[in-house]
């Protein structure tokens, strides 16, 4: 469950759909939440304007600007505008969640026993891997600057979460190899085809 989420794309009008008066369609807004990286669709209270990039609140009790989390988003169904600024949404995330991560790193261990969990970052393979758990040995680092001023291997740690980030939630692209595992999201919801299959093969198993 998440509690905060940033706006990836705000439609006045809603979406554009064909046979559709104007006036029947609703304000909705596709956003990203901040603990989890769960993508979501918003419907806006009454009168309420959003921006791109603003951080809202979802979470239990009173909102501000949001009235309901209409639910979960599939990685194909954001728009051309979400999957611009995802990119740069993701980093102010692990920017702004620095601690988070950062103990994440310096605590990842094996995720099996030929890979570990730090391997799962874009860029960095054996020699980083160690080059990184042999400086956590001798002192926890600290922020991204402290690790990347102890690992000089290490270009951009924040821009390899970053491209884990977006890797794990992008569902157009084949799982195999260490694209399978999760780090940092839970998986996306079921396709909604799918649903709409297994529900018809259980009402035939009802009608038989």
């Amino acid at each position: 469950m998440e509690d905060n989420a940033v706006i990836l794309d705000y439609l006045p009008l809603g979406y554009v759909k064909e046979n559709m008066s104007t006036f029947k369609k609703k304000p909705v807004a596709q956003a990203i939440g901040t603990e989890n990286f769960t993508l979501l669709e918003l419907i806006p209270k009454d009168n309420v304007d959003l921006e791109i990039h603003e951080d809202v609140y979802i979470g239990a009790g009173k909102r501000d600007k949001i009235s309901r989390v209409k639910g979960k988003l599939d990685f194909e169904n954001l728009t051309a505008t979400s999957r611009i600024e995802i990119d740069y949404v993701i980093n102010e995330i692990i920017m702004n969640h620095e601690d988070k991560y950062i103990k994440w790193i310096n605590e990842a261990g094996p995720l099996s026993t030929r890979l570990n969990k730090l391997e799962l970052l874009p860029g960095i393979g054996k020699k980083h891997m160690w080059a990184i758990i042999e400086a956590r040995e001798e002192e926890p680092f600290k922020s991204f600057n402290d690790l990347k001023e102890r690992v000089p291997l290490l270009k951009d740690p924040i821009d390899s979460i970053a491209k884990r980030v977006k890797m794990e939630l992008d569902t157009t692209q084949p799982k195999r190899g260490k694209n399978k595992y999760r780090v940092f999201t839970h998986s996306p919801r079921r396709h909604d085809s799918k649903n709409r299959k297994r529900q018809g093969k259980s009402k035939h198993r009802r009608r038989d």
